[in-house]
């Protein structure tokens, strides 16, 4: 056996975690729900201001990363993004969303939205410290 580290994606990659995932979850009887999302906001001439990326399975949404242009911040873009996943996965049945963010990032962006803080762990460094928050949908 050999460890080999890929940079790129490979389709025989996802399909070996898809196939994986869906023979685990089933033999344990859950089902896997397994979806990837992207969702992006553009302004007027198309121009990429917002994105918002996770994946969804079993029956949680995860949000992985939220990205707002600089120029763009403080006109409720990453509010209108989170809104869509929210909206999006709870029509789809999904019972909560989960996501992690570090203290310079948006700890108190996502308390507003409602997001309950589970846990925190902690840094020397405070801005280094990792909020882990969850919301029902």
């Amino acid at each position: 056996m050999k460890i080999v580290r890929k940079t790129e994606p490979e389709e025989c990659v996802d399909e070996f975690v898809s196939a994986a995932f869906s023979d685990y979850a089933m033999s344990n009887d859950v089902a896997l729900n397994y979806e990837d999302y992207w969702f992006v906001a553009e302004d007027d001439e198309g121009n990429i201001i917002g994105s918002i990326t996770g994946r969804a399975y079993y029956n949680e949404v995860h949000i992985g990363d939220l990205i707002i242009d600089k120029n763009c911040r403080g006109q409720n873009i990453g509010t209108k993004l989170v809104t869509v996943v929210e909206e999006e996965y709870r029509r789809k049945g999904f019972a909560k969303v989960s996501l992690t963010t570090f203290g310079f990032q948006a700890p108190e962006f996502y308390k507003k939205l409602g997001y309950s803080l589970e846990f925190i762990r902690e840094d020397p460094d405070p801005k280094l410290s990792k909020y882990f928050y969850c919301k029902a949908l």
